[in-house]
């Protein structure tokens, strides 16, 4: 009896330490599916019905290696992404990426806000326009006036918003040999749709900013735990890089499990009744009513609006730690806005001029595009560098990737380059 019971205190005491361990990844992993993935997705599976699901398999084990490797270079070198380029390459790369990088960020957050002021609009009836800058403010004033440490915890609990997408997925009643074989069996058309999908999938998945925000956030960590200080490099235990392993890995697949349950419930409901035009994830939510009931409706929709307030801090986020880490600002989300005041305005204004397109009558469709294919062009050569700088020894001592991380950081670059030259070409 005493050994069952020093088993089960074993068994509870290990799942708690993995929870515990849960970070990071966990929040990078979350934020991926926003509402301008969640609209990518709804397409994917409204266009070609099951036939996309082998891209969540697909793209797991790319989408791990290339945040394990940021993780790594943040915990190994003390600085972000940003940093990191700024010390090792000439200004005009890191002034490229960046510039890269708060474009397509400031028509993420747009296009997030835009889907989530339409999906409160959708059940209480009040027009979006009032939503968006009330989100805006309530997201500015999270990260204005919380510290790090309050935000992790946050973010961590709103990643159980994502369940309702796999919820939705077993209400709409697919076909579940039709599901294995799409998923098992990869199939691909060579047209100019399909290979834009797959971009945009590649794109929305694999995102620059969550380059950033995952080497920015374990350098914060580090600093949080009081174990290592700006720009100086930390001595990585096997344990340390284990626990980070772990993060990881379980946000990612937590990432793709939720993208596959969206391709999933667009096919069973939507390309399944001949629905294959939707163009946004609101589109998507209301097609839902009346093919799967009120269950699945409302669940897509909250979905939409809590996705949205895991994803646009991580937006604004990254491109404040991008700009701070350029021009050598100090600031970080455990900061107070007085003592790190530029870090602070990159937020608002980033804030901000998102909320803007949704004024200017800027189409929402136009910016997701737009922002899918700017992080297409950008994550390639993005992914060259952090591939590149991690297998640096004078960098990163005796904490280089393993040859199995740069074996797919350098597949994911070729895959991207290849799958947008094809979209070009087609």
């Amino acid at each position: 009896m005493n050994k069952k019971r020093a088993a089960q205190r074993h068994s509870t005491s290990t799942v708690a330490r993995f929870f515990a361990d849960l970070g990071p990844g966990l929040i990078t992993g979350a934020a991926d599916d926003d509402p301008s993935g969640i609209s990518t997705y709804s397409v994917a599976g409204a266009a070609f019905g099951y036939m996309p699901l082998w891209t969540a398999l697909f793209s797991f084990p790319l989408m791990a290696a290339v945040q394990l490797m940021c993780a790594r270079l943040g915990m190994v070198t003390g600085l972000g992404l940003a940093g990191v380029v700024r010390r090792h390459y000439p200004r005009p790369v890191l002034w490229g990426a960046c510039a890269l990088l708060i474009v397509a960020n400031v028509f993420n957050i747009g296009a997030d806000l835009g889907g989530m002021g339409d999906a409160t609009e959708m059940i209480t009836g009040i027009k979006s326009i009032y939503w968006t800058p009330l989100y805006t403010l309530l997201i500015v004033s999270l990260l204005f006036f919380s510290s790090y440490r309050q935000i992790a915890r946050i973010f961590k609990w709103l990643t159980l918003v994502l369940f309702a997408y796999v919820i939705a997925a077993f209400l709409a009643q697919p076909d579940w040999w039709a599901v294995l074989r799409a998923t098992l069996i990869p199939h691909a058309v060579w047209s100019s749709a399909f290979l834009a999908t797959f971009v945009a999938i590649l794109g929305t998945t694999i995102s620059p900013y969550l380059f950033f925000w995952q080497a920015a956030l374990e350098v914060e960590q580090q600093q949080a735990q009081n174990k290592s200080s700006v720009g100086r490099r930390h001595r990585v235990t096997d344990d340390e890089l284990r626990i980070a392993r772990t993060d990881v890995v379980t946000g990612m697949l937590f990432s793709n499990l939720v993208m596959f349950f969206i391709i999933l419930t667009a096919a069973a409901t939507l390309h399944a009744h001949g629905k294959t035009d939707i163009a946004t994830a609101k589109q998507a939510a209301e097609a839902l009513l009346p093919l799967a009931g009120r269950g699945a409706y409302l669940l897509f929709t909250l979905g939409i609006v809590g996705t949205g307030m895991l994803a646009v801090p991580v937006l604004a986020g990254s491109a404040a730690y991008a700009i701070a880490e350029a021009e050598s600002w100090s600031g970080s989300l455990d900061a107070r806005p007085r003592i790190a005041p530029r870090f602070y305005a990159v937020v608002a204004i980033s804030m901000l001029a998102g909320l803007a397109l949704n004024f200017v009558g800027f189409d929402a469709v136009k910016m997701l595009f737009y922002s899918a294919v700017l992080n297409g062009v950008l994550a390639p050569p993005l992914i060259v560098l952090v591939t590149l700088l991690t297998s640096n020894p004078e960098l990163m001592g005796k904490r280089t990737s393993s040859p199995m991380l740069r074996f797919f950081g350098w597949l994911t670059a070729v895959v991207m380059t290849a799958a947008v030259i094809g979209m070009i070409a087609t």
